[in-house]
């Protein structure tokens, strides 16, 4: 009996052995497979990445292109801006110069108005009107003479 036990722990031991390197061998691979899937899930990881960053870069230059555009366009309408607001003021000083002479001339239409109404009751013959003269509403030669402003007049800097 004791021999049959003695034999029967032999075995098992021998069984434990053979069962103790089959498990060494079987995590080892365990292992080997784990350590082969980090690799390949790290090296996914680092390709998503990679991919993430080319996108944004991507886009980063993207949104500079369009940034310029945006830039170069609000230059450009700035500068029309200005040469509007340049060409307003040109106008605005041409009109105001209109203005003045319409009123010089409603001016005198009224002083010769004024004037007709106190000579036609008078004696006409003490004043000779000249064909060409300063008071004839009809020859205002003089007055017309062109308008002369610019924005180089207008703005100096």
């Amino acid at each position: 009996m004791a021999s049959s036990s003695g034999t029967s722990s032999g075995s098992s031991m021998l069984q434990n052995s053979g069962s103790e390197g089959d498990l060494q061998v079987l995590m080892d691979q365990r292992k080997r497979k784990r350590m082969i899937s980090n690799r390949e899930s790290a090296r996914r990881s680092r390709m998503r990445k990679q991919k993430h960053l080319d996108d944004l870069m991507a886009q980063m230059a993207e949104l500079k292109k369009e940034n310029n555009q945006i830039i170069t366009s609000v230059n450009i309408t700035s500068q029309h801006y200005m040469n509007i607001e340049a060409e307003n003021s040109v106008l605005r000083a041409q009109a105001d110069e209109l203005n003045n002479r319409l009123q010089s001339l409603n001016e005198i239409v009224s002083v010769l108005n004024a004037s007709n109404g106190v000579f036609a009751a008078g004696d006409s013959s003490s004043f000779n009107e000249p064909t060409d003269s300063f008071f004839n509403p009809l020859n205002l030669s003089y007055l017309n003479q062109p308008i002369m402003a610019s924005a180089a007049e207008m703005f100096h800097y």
